[in-house]
């Protein structure tokens, strides 16, 4: 490959590889560009770790030819004789560079190797990509080519790397942070932030249907048993709640201790209100029957769970509350506090799912009136609904 060549790739990966339009089209032509200059590349992967609770890392596959393949491994992978039998653990691992040619009897240990040979490659080689922070990325490069890849081959792949290491951390950095926000305060609300809104008091107004849960006996269970069993319970009982929620649209904002506050907009892009609130008793009832099934043994006890929650509809001001440079993402108002209100109402009603009057006249869904209850802070007294299906119980 001509040094000139070298030198446009490179000062294009410098300049943020602006031409193309994210990250896999950006593995693509990369690819394109090597393989325009010379180098014999039939397959190039890129892996990079990510940090996120549940995904190990991302890869982008390449093969000439094709579409560019984008996956997520989770850290079971770890733990797989696939992993510790790749060449990409020995990168990951130790930061060393690893070349197996296919007529290397010692590249046999590399099953992926073999696989690959029946594909026609004949030499393959995974590269370190380190990042300004000292973590460790990998890229995997394979060839057809007669003999494998050339001296001259392996020293533009090793020259290729830091550039191609910078714009990967940026583009990995920027996704980080938008993984980390939609884990930590939701994805509308990290979109907004990542968009700029961090100012104190920026707000909206949103209509939206407020959902705010408490699990039954909490404080009890939290005096008997290991603070470790406790946080495990939590994770397992939110699970319950989460995937309903977000599987109908809504948004997770806040965990407090047991509770839990989450928002279901209502736009010209979900549908109307009555259409949100639907769905929103779909996920009450979803989370209810993943509660009412969940089982946690402790020794020779099988703990079981029973929680509320409240459904209300209407404004809210969403955005950016705190002190300092202390900031919190979240919603407030009168609506907000209703539904705290109700929640502490179902609760001494022994109820599951209770709606105000304004989610129940939007959401004609069998709602029995259970009476009208003072609510503190607010001059009239609300009537409160409950599902006609479900039986009052009465807590222990």
């Amino acid at each position: 490959m001509e040094s000139s060549e070298l030198q446009r790739i490179t000062n294009w990966l410098i300049d943020g590889a602006r031409s193309s339009g994210g990250p896999a089209e950006m593995v693509a032509d990369v690819c394109e560009h090597l393989v325009g200059a010379g180098l014999p590349l039939w397959r190039f992967g890129i892996f990079i770790r990510t940090l996120h609770p549940e995904i190990f890392g991302r890869n982008f596959i390449w093969r000439q030819g094709g579409e560019v393949e984008v996956g997520t491994v989770d850290f079971d992978i770890l733990d797989s004789p696939e992993f510790a039998q790749s060449p990409l653990r020995i990168v990951f691992e130790q930061g060393l560079e690893v070349r197996g040619r296919a007529d290397d009897p010692d590249s046999k240990r590399f099953p992926i190797i073999n696989d690959m040979r029946s594909e026609g490659v004949t030499d393959y080689v995974a590269v370190p990509m380190p990042f300004l922070d000292g973590s460790i990325h990998a890229t995997s490069w394979m060839t057809r080519h007669p003999g494998g890849f050339s001296d001259d081959h392996i020293a533009t792949i090793r020259a290729i790397m830091a550039p191609l290491a910078r714009v990967s951390e940026i583009v990995s950095l920027r996704r980080t942070a938008a993984m980390l926000l939609d884990t930590y305060v939701g994805n509308r609300a990290g979109a907004r932030i990542l968009g700029g809104q961090i100012r104190r008091g920026h707000t909206d107004t949103m209509q939206a249907v407020i959902w705010l849960s408490d699990l039954r006996g909490f404080t009890a269970l939290s005096d008997r048993l290991p603070a470790e069993t406790v946080v495990e319970i939590l994770n397992q009982y939110f699970d319950c709640q989460v995937t309903a929620i977000r599987g109908h649209g809504g948004e997770v904002l806040k965990f407090m201790g047991d509770g839990l506050l989450a928002v279901f907009p209502i736009d010209e892009y979900v549908g109307d209100a009555a259409h949100v609130c639907a769905r929103v008793l779909e996920a009450a009832r979803e989370s209810r029957a993943s509660v009412d099934a969940l089982a946690f043994p402790v020794g020779e006890i099988i703990e079981r769970f029973r929680f509320g929650v409240a459904l209300h509809v209407g404004n809210i001001l969403y955005g950016n509350i705190g002190g300092g440079n202390r900031l919190d993402f979240t919603c407030i108002g009168p609506a907000v506090n209703l539904a705290a209100r109700l929640e502490k109402i179902a609760g001494r009603l022994g109820r599951t799912v209770v709606a105000s009057e304004g989610f129940a006249n939007v959401c004609h869904h069998g709602w029995r009136e259970l009476g009208e209850f003072p609510i503190a802070g607010f001059s009239k007294a609300q009537r409160v609904y409950g599902l006609a299906e479900e039986a009052p119980v009465v807590m222990a």
